[in-house]
């Protein structure tokens, strides 16, 4: 499947699921929400750019701290679900870009700040996307990533990708931490920090939040009761009655980075 085809996967499932991530609770009131906010080192002049901005939380919350935001996202319904919300709350001060991540319509060196949360995993290609990223940045520009990660363990790491795979047909892949440090240094990045986030998910939520079928949602169940004990405790799988599935643990990662010329 082509580049083009992953995002009109994309584009099929946040079109149909796009008020699910206003109102998601995970998105809207995470941790790596305030963490993101403490970090981005806003002076009240910034230039900002929010990729893939989804219910557009990150937006939102920026808005008050800077001169203009940009909101980006690969889909026309996510930007509509989007701007209602952040023009709900009275910022002004966000434009509103249908774009691709790996294809950002920009000039060279525009932006101060450059933000993506919890979106990347979609990503046909993330060389690509922090390729662009790193351009658009001035020099001594900020860049955050946060974004869903897989653990080293292979066995793992192979589970995760599964179950998201299975509940999302556009989930591309969890990254490792390992993976998104070398990525970050392989296009020129300084790593300042990383901070890391447990993530609990309700698996009635963590289903109906991407409309899961009945046949995928019991795949799923299946999928937990059937793994063995390692990833069960890994994941911090809780049960009820050993034979449903009440919730899970995952993690996240937070990467602070900088463009030096």
């Amino acid at each position: 499947m082509d580049s083009n085809e992953l995002k009109q996967q994309v584009q099929a499932q946040f079109g149909k699921n796009a008020q699910n991530y206003v109102t998601s609770h995970i998105h809207s009131k995470g941790k790596d929400l305030k963490k993101l906010i403490e970090l981005i080192d806003c002076s009240g002049k910034e230039q900002f750019l929010d990729i893939a901005t989804g219910g557009g939380h990150v937006a939102n919350a920026v808005a008050p701290l800077v001169k203009q935001v940009v909101a980006l996202d690969l889909t026309k319904e996510i930007l509509q679900v989007a701007k209602k919300f952040i023009e709900g709350n009275g910022n002004n001060n966000v434009d509103y870009v249908e774009a691709s991540a790996d294809a950002l319509p920009f000039a060279d060196h525009q932006f101060d700040r450059v933000t993506c949360r919890i979106a990347a995993h979609h990503f046909p290609n993330i060389e690509d996307f922090l390729k662009e990223v790193y351009r658009v940045l001035k020099p001594n520009g900020l860049f955050i990533l946060i974004d869903n990660v897989a653990p080293e363990n292979k066995d793992c790491d192979q589970f995760y990708n599964y179950i998201e795979k299975v509940r999302d047909y556009s989930h591309q892949r969890a990254y490792k931490k390992t993976e998104w440090l070398k990525e970050h240094e392989k296009v020129g990045f300084e790593l300042l920090e990383m901070h890391l986030f447990e993530k609990v998910f309700d698996f009635e939520d963590w289903c109906r939040r991407m409309d899961v079928g009945e046949k995928e949602k019991e795949q799923l169940t299946q999928a937990f009761l059937q793994a063995d004990d390692k990833i069960k405790a890994k994941f911090r799988v809780t049960l009820e009655n050993g034979k449903k599935v009440q919730s899970f643990q995952g993690e996240s990662v937070l990467i602070k980075a900088k463009k030096l010329v």
